[in-house]
């Protein structure tokens, strides 16, 4: 596998090297002495994650905090994303700066979003299946979320903000700055 760093600190593509033949593919899709060789960074996933949605499916922005912060890696087994991250470590260089990256089933790509990262993605096509694993386990009371369409972070996420389709709570998902205004 092939671990290229964003411009945002700690957030990294994962390339894999697929070797295909006549009867299909067979690709590693996560080594951790690779990654750490890499990074520098160990990580233990403690859970795996999947969800299947319609094209136009915007989730996110979403992110854990305190003692049950995640860090995610993100991959399409089927279908295409947009998958955008938001470094939210106030302390970070790139605070405030999002990231973002078509991953789909044939480029096979992942993206590696640390702990401190707020997380969401847009789905391209119809039952779109995205896996991820996690380092930390799911905490509702510990859950947060940043609207999609901040005016600050100005994502592109590939689609007309009329064309997404929000869960009720993602509509009322406050903005970076009243976030950390109600920090």
């Amino acid at each position: 596998m092939v671990v290229e760093e964003t411009h945002l600190k700690d957030c990294y593509v994962i390339k894999p090297q697929v070797f295909e033949d006549n009867r299909g593919y067979f690709f590693e899709s996560f080594n951790a002495k690779k990654f750490q060789k890499e990074t520098g960074m160990t990580i233990d996933f403690v859970q795996d994650n999947e969800s299947k949605s319609s094209k136009n499916v915007l989730r996110g922005l979403h992110f854990q905090v305190g003692n049950y912060e995640q860090s995610k890696l993100v991959r399409v087994v089927q279908g295409a994303v947009i998958d955008v991250c938001v470094d939210l470590r106030e302390e970070s260089p790139t605070f405030g700066q999002s990231f973002s990256i078509e991953l789909n089933q044939d480029n096979k790509k992942q993206l590696f979003v640390p702990k401190g990262f707020a997380h969401g993605f847009v789905v391209l096509k119809d039952n779109t299946i995205i896996n991820y694993k996690c380092d930390n386990f799911y905490h509702q009371p510990s859950e947060r979320g940043l609207i999609f369409n901040d005016k600050d972070l100005n994502i592109d996420w590939g689609i007309s903000e009329d064309d997404a389709i929000l869960s009720e709570k993602d509509k009322e998902l406050p903005s970076l700055s009243e976030y950390l205004n109600e920090k």
